[in-house]
């Protein structure tokens, strides 16, 4: 037997529990994966209390997460890219990772580089693929103006610090516990609040090539009084004001891929490019760890280990 998170309806974190269950096997193409560390989105948090129920249902009980990083614990018939002790990164589709074991198809896995830590692995996929996605969106040139909101968060540290790699100059709204940590990867941080306008045309009086909203739609509006041209405006979580604008909504979706994620976990490796850890939970205190996640104020990942 081994534990896995689960919630039988649709609630707040209060409906998450660990259970136990059978350690899965691996179907065709498919490993299993011994976890040693799951990262935990906002994401999860929504489809976790039925607000995506329209377009991914849940079927209960379910189990819960994308992000994995661990050891491969056995192999289906016919892998052969992949073997048994194998230290590797990715994701799972099956709501599953949040668990001691996984079963995740073969090719949904790359090697782990080995200077990445188990929890910086267990947390890159989404966050990572996401802020490539984000960042390929807007076209950034070297030397030209960026400005990110939720600089500090998740995504966005990895937005800044890949904007950082090909030479443009960042602004990061957030809020004033994060601006030290903006400052030291060479981003002007900027305060959230009335005056935000006029704040970040003090600091870019040249204007603004491109913005990168990863909080709201307050933000995509922001980017259009701004004069960012549409198509150089990102956004990706306010869908409705991504339409309403004619402004770009790239995602995860947009750059799923094994490449993408070798790519991102090699920046990381060699050092180029940072993903923080904000916190550590144990599977058990996995409301917990959703509920620092929902007060949206944590800077980079927060992590389960099972």
């Amino acid at each position: 037997m081994a534990r896995a998170v689960r919630f039988d309806r649709y609630g707040g974190s209060d409906v998450l529990y660990v259970a136990d269950v059978d350690i899965p096997s691996p179907g065709a193409g498919e490993v299993v994966v011994k976890v040693e560390a799951a990262g935990i989105n906002p994401g999860e948090a929504s489809i976790r209390k039925g607000l995506f129920d329209a377009v991914v249902p849940a079927t209960f009980p379910s189990g819960q997460g994308s992000d994995l990083a661990g050891v491969v614990h056995q192999v289906a018939d016919g892998v052969t890219a992949i073997s048994v002790g194998d230290e590797v990164l990715g994701w799972s589709w099956q709501r599953s990772s949040q668990a001691e074991y996984a079963s995740v198809p073969a090719d949904q896995l790359i090697d782990k580089p080995p200077p990445l830590s188990w929890p910086v692995a267990g947390s890159l996929y989404v966050v990572g693929v996401t802020a490539y996605a984000a960042v390929r969106a807007v076209s950034v040139q070297p030397g030209e103006t960026v400005v990110v909101s939720a600089a500090a968060g998740g995504v966005g540290t990895l937005v800044t610090q890949l904007l950082k790699v090909k030479g443009a100059v960042v602004i990061g709204i957030a809020s004033e516990a994060n601006h030290d940590w903006l400052r030291s990867h060479d981003v002007t941080p900027v305060d959230y609040g009335d005056g935000l306008k006029e704040r970040i045309l003090s600091l870019a009086p040249k204007g603004v090539d491109a913005f990168i909203d990863l909080f709201g739609p307050d933000y995509v509006r922001l980017a259009v009084e701004l004069g960012v041209p549409r198509d150089r405006i990102e956004t990706i979580i306010a869908f409705d004001a991504a339409k309403e604008y004619g402004t770009q909504a790239a995602g995860s979706g947009d750059a799923t891929t094994t490449e993408v994620l070798g790519e991102m976990a090699e920046l990381l490796a060699s050092g180029q490019i940072e993903l923080p850890i904000a916190a550590t939970f144990p599977l058990e205190k996995v409301k917990d760890a959703y509920d620092e996640l929902e007060q949206r104020h944590t800077r980079g990942k927060i992590v389960l280990i099972p």
